[in-house]
């Protein structure tokens, strides 16, 4: 029983702290997207960025039309105030656990013990020691949020903001985070300049608050090789958001987790004992976090692939990638493989074995998505469905066949674009115009789902709650999908490019048009946003955002039914 002493039980904090550090840290873009209302995609000026109808709110209205003039009016009673204050704790939150992860990295966590011993020593006095171990701390906190300003201020948050959808920008991150996995794995280290090094070290020399400061910029610029992929994945991450403050916001969660423990382990040097010590365990940390950079490297890759239509990365694919990894992860953890700066494994530990058990269990659940299994859990990661080449079921994850439309339009404009979106059992349309003459013709209303290829939020819906068989029904049988990708990049046609009356931009491809309808008839530009309109393009009902209660959106659907058939939606 003396194996299980204090010394085991701090590792096992600090190592549980890690996995939750790493999964919520690397996973940002798509996790927290998962957790908000909507995702914003495209930013268009003069457009107020509201999230849709919040999530877990019930819809209950009386059927109404509102006609086009009155369609921003409509909008404005649905839209609640944007949760501004809510997203910088969330970057703050994830740049707090990305700290700690860099926090028991092999760069960082040996000079925990070395530097407050160095400050008490050199202090002369607990006090002073404390009064040193305090300046060092804000030092690290002024360096890395002064990094955050510049970040913003050279790029600005809505430039940002609006490469998050950029293909060239999504394949450079990519590619960026596939480097930062190869350094944790052991293949190279990242490192700033040793001449900077050096000079920052001398100036540590010097006495006073300037030494302290100087002996903190040597710190960050030491363990880049350790927190440069971090703080590359975070930041960038958090200017995404589209919040002017975020890059610095997420710096001063990041540095806040590393200084404190500086202070924390000053006031109370005793505590130092029950750290474990420094060994191959650091570098089994790294090699875990280079195994996840890797893996989510390809949501990234799929986001291009999927706008640019390059068909690499079908659904299969991804999984059978992101398979393997968990393969060589969950052997590595129970040292069946290992790195060039690892060391044996003589035994498992009571946390490696936990974390291989974890690991295992995870490859196991995604086997059967080869198959064309939902995997709900991942569905805001992977490829949507129709990227699937092959299903155990007949009908493509088990649903009924797209009911037969009989209509007068032959041939769906932009079909043959949005292939890789089509959800098994709907009939969907992609151009304004022709669905509206479907809905005449058949005499249904029109639900308009804006959506994105990037969007996480939209294939969450698709799979959590267009999937449920009472959604699907009527998704297939009372109404008239519309579907309008607002970040689809291929061209108009020459005579249907515009200016818009709206942004004032130059509408080239169908996902600017799109965007822009979207933005200048209902004042919003989050995705996934459903309209329910009737063949003269009246709003029906108030138009909702995701909402992952399927009987929230049954209820959506069956007042937009009613309020078509109650004010004779016959044209």
């Amino acid at each position: 029983m003396k194996t299980w002493h204090s010394r085991t039980a701090v590792r096992f904090l600090f190592v549980l702290i890690l996995c939750i550090s790493a999964f919520t840290l690397v996973g940002t873009q798509t996790a927290w997207a998962q957790s908000s209302t909507a995702d914003t995609l495209l930013p268009t000026n003069d457009v107020d960025f509201t999230p849709a109808t919040p999530s877990g709110q019930e819809t209950d209205v009386k059927p109404t039309v509102t006609k086009p003039t009155e369609k921003k009016a409509v909008a404005a009673t649905v839209v609640k105030a944007t949760e501004q204050p809510k997203t910088l704790w969330q970057i703050f939150i994830k740049g707090l656990l990305g700290g700690f992860a860099a926090l028991i990295m092999p760069c960082i966590y040996p000079l925990l013990p070395l530097t407050v011993s160095f400050f008490t020593k050199k202090a002369g006095s607990r006090n002073k020691a404390v009064l040193h171990s305090l300046i060092y701390g804000l030092s690290i906190i002024v360096i890395y949020v002064a990094l955050g300003f510049i970040i913003t201020l050279l790029f600005g948050s809505d430039a940002l903001n609006s490469l998050a959808t950029n293909g060239i920008f999504n394949f450079f991150f990519f590619l960026l985070l596939v480097v930062f996995g190869a350094s944790f794995l052991g293949a190279f280290e990242l490192v700033l300049p040793s001449s900077l090094a050096n000079k920052l070290d001398e100036n540590s020399d010097k006495g006073g608050m300037a030494g302290i400061f100087f002996m903190a910029a040597t710190l960050v610029v030491v363990s880049f090789s350790c927190t440069g992929p971090i703080i590359g994945t975070l930041l960038v991450d958090a200017a995404s958001k589209g919040e002017r403050l975020g890059p610095a916001i997420g710096m001063l969660g990041f540095s806040a987790a590393l200084a404190i423990p500086f202070t924390v382990f000053a006031l109370f040097p005793s505590m130092l004992k029950s750290l474990p010590k420094s060994g191959g365990w650091l570098n089994s940390v790294k090699v875990f976090l280079g195994f996840l950079e890797l893996g989510f490297s390809l949501k990234f890759l799929s986001n291009v692939d999927l706008a640019y239509h390059w068909n690499w990365l079908d659904r299969e694919v991804f999984l059978s990638v992101w398979i393997a990894l968990g393969i060589l992860l969950g052997l590595y953890l129970i040292g069946k493989i290992k790195f060039s700066h690892d060391s044996d494994v003589a035994y498992l530990t009571v946390p490696r074995t936990f974390f291989a058990i974890g690991v295992f269990a995870f490859v196991a659940y995604m086997i059967p998505g080869l198959w064309g299994a939902p995997l709900k859990v991942l569905s805001g990661f992977l490829p949507p469905p129709a990227t699937q080449d092959f299903y155990l079921s007949n009908a493509g994850g088990g649903a009924d066949a797209a009911p037969v439309q009989k209509v007068s339009i032959k041939e769906k404009k932009y079909e043959d674009v949005f292939l890789r979106g089509k959800h098994p059992g709907l009939n969907e349309w992609y151009d304004y115009e022709q669905a509206l003459q479907v809905s005449k013709e058949l005499n249904k209303p029109v639900l308009i789902d804006f959506t994105g290829w990037v969007c996480a939020n939209c294939r969450k819906m698709e799979n959590e709650v267009w999937n449920d068989p009472q959604v699907h029904k009527r998704l297939a049988n009372d109404y008239i999908m519309l579907e309008l990708y607002v970040d689809e990049k291929k061209e108009l046609p020459a005579n249907e490019q515009y200016v818009s009356d709206f942004s004032k931009k130059k509408i080239k491809t169908i996902g600017n048009k799109n965007s822009d309808y979207e933005a200048k008839n209902f004042n919003v530009n989050s995705q996934p946003y459903y309209v329910i309109i009737n063949a003269k393009g009246d709003v029906l009902v108030p138009p909702q955002g995701a909402n992952y209660d399927v009987s929230n959106y049954i209820k959506f659907l069956d007042s937009g039914k009613a309020a078509y058939q109650n004010n004779n939606g016959r044209n």
